[in-house]
């Protein structure tokens, strides 16, 4: 079984300002350690897949940025995209790429700004959906919850694939029908949902064929899948930057799980728990960073004295917070961001302010 994980990097992560910029998006980052996340992302795939069968989808901004990180990628490996055409294009594009070795080689597709706390286990649950995919299937990982989460969608597990089928003692259940996606809820239905255990975090991690995705595509977006079809015939040939150039921003910006995934009959989830965040805001730290007895979590000079729950992330100048709980305290060198925790999702209200502002050089 040939597995072709794709990492998809093209993000912005404008919720990690002022430490994300244009130039150097949340992916390269060092949030949750001390490497940046990309380089987690694909140091986290071996033995399940060798590096000359990994692929990393990015924009044209940060292409350099992937080589100097990640060297030993293939050059072929490396999938630029002209321009932001949100994951249904990344999707199909990859599975081109994939569908040139192998028509029915297993993509696994995987975020490239989410943390894993247990890699082992994040393995043994990408090659469950793997033998799911082989027999035709769309896989999505879903995610255990912990908490009654606001953040994330939710999936709803329909019936059994293999009925009286045991998980394994690693976290990794037995896969199921996805009787249907569920949108961010509020508080109260994301605790029925918890309540009910019914129902799974959307991770956002699938695993498919290269030919069934393409089929899916073709079913749900034709629109799509014809100028995919122009980008397949020049994939290897002089003349695919300059068709992939033409035809890739004319592709219909839309999310793989709207366009595609909530439409089709092969879905199956496979439930997991391998200490996955997916690192939404500052918010998230305290998940994967260590805190101090009073939930604190800081970097480099900073102090908190008599507060709890704070996220203190300091650059070359010393912070000190003294008296409150619950705030977000970021300096960049060039800007300082502070919020209540609970609004830290909205910290790229300030990015689009500094936008329209004509604050570039912040950005």
């Amino acid at each position: 079984m040939k597995i072709f994980p794709v990492v998809m990097a093209g993000g912005s992560g404008t919720r990690f300002w002022p430490l994300s910029r244009a130039k150097r998006p949340k992916q390269f980052l060092a949030l949750a350690g001390e490497t940046p996340l990309l380089a987690d992302t694909v140091g986290r795939l071996p033995p399940l897949a060798r590096m000359d069968r990994t692929f990393v989808v990015c924009g044209k901004a940060h292409a350099a940025a992937v080589r100097r990180l990640l060297p030993r990628l293939p050059a072929q490996n490396l999938i630029v995209e002209p321009c932001a055409r949100n994951t249904a294009p990344c999707v199909g594009l990859a599975a081109l790429h994939v569908a040139k070795r192998d028509h029915k080689g297993i993509l696994a597709m995987l975020p490239a700004d989410h943390h894993v706390a247990r890699p082992a286990a994040f393995r043994d649950a990408i090659a469950a959906g793997a033998r799911l995919a082989e027999r035709g299937l769309i896989a999505t990982i879903g995610v255990r919850p912990s908490r009654p989460e606001t953040g994330y969608g939710y999936l709803k597990v329909g019936a059994p694939l293999e009925p009286g089928a045991p998980g394994n003692a690693d976290g990794v259940g037995a896969p199921a029908r996805v009787e249907r996606f569920v949108e961010k809820p509020d508080r109260e239905t994301a605790a029925r949902y918890l309540a009910d255990g019914g129902y799974l975090w959307n991770s956002g991690l699938f695993v498919f064929r290269a030919d069934v995705i393409l089929a899916e595509i073709r079913a749900s977006m034709p629109e799509l899948a014809d100028l995919l079809d122009e980008i397949a015939s020049v994939i290897g040939k002089p003349t695919y930057g300059r068709v992939l150039a033409r035809a890739f921003p004319s592709c219909p910006s839309q999310s793989i799980d709207y366009g595609v995934m909530e439409r089709s009959s092969r879905i199956a989830v496979v439930p997991a728990d391998f200490g996955w965040s997916d690192l939404g805001s500052f918010a998230a730290l305290p998940e994967v960073r260590a805190a101090d007895a009073d939930g604190n979590v800081t970097q480099g000079d900073a102090l908190v004295v008599d507060g709890k729950g704070n996220v203190v992330l300091a650059g070359k100048r010393a912070i000190a917070v003294v008296g409150v709980d619950d705030l977000v305290v970021v300096d960049a060198g060039d800007a300082v961001l502070v919020c209540p925790r609970e609004r830290a999702q909205d910290v790229k209200k300030a990015v689009d302010e500094l936008r329209r502002r004509g604050r570039t050089a912040l950005l």
